[in-house]
């Protein structure tokens, strides 16, 4: 019932602040990118401290010293919603995500997300999709920014692993960037589908950057995947112990 409550009066508060947010961003429209950036991500730091406050959802950050100061591509583990709000407003440089562009049709959050100038990609372009990735990720990481994928495609439960996705790979070789991997046990705290949230801390894991030299896509993409899997198995042994 506590938990209840406490994922209740969170959900009014985002209510309550998403909208008057939303409004303000849409002000600032005429602001140089990197201002709205800022002022955007605003409410994600907003949505991420209304968890810790209302929800008891607490969070440390391991291996800050690998942000590297140049180029990236980040490829993050995804568990729930709370690395979509954490990392963006967190991570020490502007990143832009990649997602279909019918997002920008849905009110406010569209608009907002088409202001930010990011990665939207036409999905029904087949394979020229990508190659709008790879033309928009490079004009991102000219500007210093990192385009951050989350190479399974959709949230995974807590003590699986996805199939991991050749583009945030594909990309990394395509524009000779390192990849920095992130892996985390947000969906401890933050269940998939789940309206409650636990109380606990959220570990985020941030891995050396993993140059793409002299690799291949497939063995790119596999080192980075062996990463992640490892971590996610070291932050959560208990969930990977066989029966």
């Amino acid at each position: 019932m506590m938990a209840w409550l406490r994922a209740s009066l969170y959900y009014l508060f985002l209510t309550i602040t998403v909208i008057p947010y939303a409004f303000l961003c849409l002000l600032c429209a005429p602001l140089p990118l990197h201002w709205r950036y800022r002022i955007t991500m605003g409410w994600p730091r907003l949505a991420t401290w209304g968890a810790r406050v209302f929800c008891g959802v607490r969070w440390q950050v391991e291996g800050t010293e690998n942000l590297i100061d140049g180029p990236a591509v980040v490829l993050a583990k995804h568990q729930s919603a709370w690395e979509t709000l954490f990392l963006p407003s967190h991570l020490p440089r502007e990143v832009c995500f990649v997602y279909k562009r019918e997002l920008h049709r849905i009110p406010f959050f569209g608009w907002g997300l088409a202001l930010l100038r990011m990665i939207p990609i036409d999905r029904a372009k087949g394979k020229e999709a990508f190659e709008q990735v790879v033309q928009i990720g490079q004009k991102r990481l000219d500007e210093g920014r990192w385009p951050i994928l989350f190479p399974e495609g959709t949230r995974i439960a807590p003590g699986k692993m996805g199939r991991f996705k050749m583009g945030g790979a594909l990309l990394a070789i395509r524009t000779n960037s390192p990849i920095i991997p992130i892996a985390h046990n947000a969906g401890e705290c933050w269940p998939r589908h789940a309206f409650t949230k636990k109380p606990g801390l959220i570990t985020v894991r941030i891995g050396a950057p993993i140059s793409p030299e002299g690799l291949t896509p497939e063995a790119l993409n596999d080192k980075v995947s062996a990463w992640i899997e490892a971590e996610m198995k070291s932050l959560n042994p208990e969930r990977f112990r066989q029966p």
